[in-house]
C-alpha cells in the first residue's frame, strides 16, 4: 500500500512537471511577428495636365510633375514587437505653383504659361515612426505612431495609434484606430496681394484681408470590420470619422468676383481675393471591400466607398481589380476605378462668385465631377530570394501604371515601383 502511494506521488510530480516543461516550450518556441529585417524601397512618377489652375481663379494650366522616393525599414525587435520607420522625398515642379508669382520668370504673365521663377518647384519631405506589439497568441495588435513632415509653406507633426482585435479562430478582426495632425501654414499669397505691390494701375483695389490664424489640426477616427465569409470569400467593412479644424482654405489660390472690374499685367489677370473656406469640415466615409478566391489562377478583388462632408460634397468610388497569376513567381493585376461627386457648397468657375459671398473657391477639386483611372500592374515575387544586395534578398518587385482622367479636362498618368529586400 505504501509503495503504491509512493508510485502516485511520483506521477503526479512527473506529471506536473511535464506540464509546465511543455507551457514553457509553448512559450519558447512561438512564431516570431516578424523574422527578420525588411526593407521597401518605393518610388512614383506623377505628370497631370489641364486647363483649370486654382491658382490662376480656375482657368490656366494644370501642369505639374512629381518624383517620389520612399524607404520604409520594418524591424523586429523581439518576437513580438516591431518597429517601422518611414522617410519619403518628393520633388516636383508645377507650372500651376508657379504663377503663384508669374512675373518672376523670363516669361511674360500668363495663367495658361508657366512662369521660370523660383515659385515653380519645391520640395516635400516626411518622416514617420511606429512601434507594433502582437500578443502571445497573435489575437491582439497595439499599435502608436508619431510623423513630421515638412513643405515650403507648411509643417505638420501627427500622432497616433490603433488596436486591432482577432476572434473565431482569426476569421474574424475588429479595429479602432485613431490620429491627430497639427499642421502649421506659412501664409504665401499671390503676389500681387502681398505688402507693397504695384500691379496694374491706380484702379486696382482688392478687397484682401490676410488670414489671422495659420493653424489647421485634423482628427480622424477609423473602426474596421473584416469577416472570413468562405473558404473562397472574404469581406470588410471600414468606417472614418474626420474633424478638421483651422485654416482649411489655400492662401495662394486667386479668386475673381464677377462683380468687379478686371485688372491685369502683361497678360496675367490681378486677384480680386484668395480662396475663402469655412474653418471647420466634418467628414464621414463608409468603404467595404469583398476579394473572392476564383481559382488558383484569378482573384476577383472590389471596393466600394461612400463619402460626405458638411461642405457639401457627397461622393461615390467604386473599384475593381483582378490579378491573374502567372506560374510559381509572376502575378498581372488590370484594375478599374470609378469615382464622381458633387460640387461644394462653396465652389464657383471663374468669376461666377460675388464680392458679398461669405466662402469661396474656384479649386476643381471641390467642384462636380466624374474620373475614370485605368492601371496594370505586375508582380514579382521569389519567396527563396534567389537575388542578394549584400547581406538583403530581393523578395518582390511591384511595378504599377495608371491613367486617370476627369471630365473637367484634367488628365494624369501615374508610374510606380516597389522592391521589397529581406535580410538573411
Amino acid at each position: 500500500m505504501m509503495k503504491n502511494n509512493y508510485f502516485l506521488l511520483f506521477f503526479a510530480l512527473f506529471s506536473v512537471a511535464l506540464f509546465a516543461q511543455e507551457e514553457q516550450q509553448e512559450s519558447t518556441y512561438k512564431k516570431r511577428v516578424l523574422e527578420t529585417t525588411e526593407v521597401d524601397l518605393l518610388s512614383s512618377y506623377y505628370s497631370q495636365d489641364g486647363n483649370n489652375a486654382a491658382v490662376s481663379g480656375g482657368i490656366g494650366t494644370e501642369e505639374l510633375t512629381d518624383a517620389t522616393g520612399t524607404i520604409v525599414v520594418a524591424i523586429p525587435l523581439n518576437d513580438d514587437d516591431v518597429l517601422t520607420i518611414d522617410a519619403g522625398v518628393s520633388a516636383y515642379t508645377s507650372a500651376s505653383s508657379s504663377n503663384i508669382n508669374p512675373f518672376d520668370g523670363a516669361n511674360l504673365g500668363n495663367a495658361f504659361q508657366a512662369s521660370s521663377g523660383a515659385s515653380q518647384s519645391d520640395t516635400w519631405a516626411n518622416l514617420t515612426g511606429s512601434y507594433t506589439h502582437n500578443s502571445d497568441d497573435r489575437n491582439q495588435i497595439w499599435s502608436a505612431k508619431a510623423s513630421v513632415s515638412s513643405e515650403y509653406d507648411y509643417f505638420s507633426i501627427g500622432f497616433g495609434g490603433s488596436y486591432t482585435r482577432l476572434f473565431n479562430e482569426k476569421n474574424t478582426e475588429l479595429s479602432i484606430t485613431g490620429n491627430v495632425y497639427l499642421d502649421t501654414w506659412t501664409a504665401i499669397y499671390p503676389v500681387e496681394l502681398r505688402p507693397g505691390a504695384a500691379y496694374g494701375d491706380a484702379g486696382y483695389n482688392p478687397q484682401f484681408t490676410p488670414f489671422d490664424d495659420t493653424s489647421r489640426n485634423s482628427y480622424s477616427l477609423g473602426f474596421g470590420f473584416s469577416q472570413i465569409l468562405s473558404k473562397n470569400l472574404q469581406g470588410s467593412l471600414a468606417l472614418d470619422l474626420v474633424q478638421q479644424n483651422g485654416l482649411l482654405s489655400t492662401p495662394f489660390q486667386r479668386v475673381y468676383f464677377s462683380d468687379k472690374q478686371d485688372y491685369f499685367f502683361d497678360d496675367f489677370q490681378l486677384a480680386d481675393d484668395v480662396e475663402r473656406l469655412p474653418d471647420t469640415r466634418f467628414k464621414i466615409a463608409l468603404g467595404g471591400r469583398l476579394n473572392y478566391y476564383i481559382n488558383s489562377v484569378f482573384v476577383l478583388r472590389s471596393y466600394y466607398r461612400y463619402y460626405t462632408d458638411d461642405w457639401g460634397i457627397t461622393s461615390h468610388t467604386a473599384s475593381l481589380e483582378l490579378p491573374v497569376k502567372l506560374g510559381d513567381k509572376f502575378t498581372i493585376y488590370p484594375s478599374y476605378r470609378f469615382y464622381n461627386q458633387t460640387a461644394a457648397d462653396q465652389f464657383g468657375a471663374y468669376e461666377t462668385h460675388l464680392s458679398t459671398d461669405a466662402f469661396y473657391t474656384s479649386d476643381y477639386d471641390l467642384s462636380k465631377y466624374n474620373a475614370n483611372q485605368f492601371g496594370f500592374g505586375l508582380n514579382y515575387t521569389d519567396i527563396f530570394t534567389k537575388f542578394h544586395i549584400f547581406q538583403f534578398g530581393l523578395k518582390s518587385i511591384d511595378l504599377k501604371y495608371y491613367n486617370y482622367k476627369r471630365n473637367t479636362g484634367l488628365s494624369s498618368n501615374i508610374i510606380t515601383a516597389g522592391f521589397k529586400f529581406v535580410q538573411d
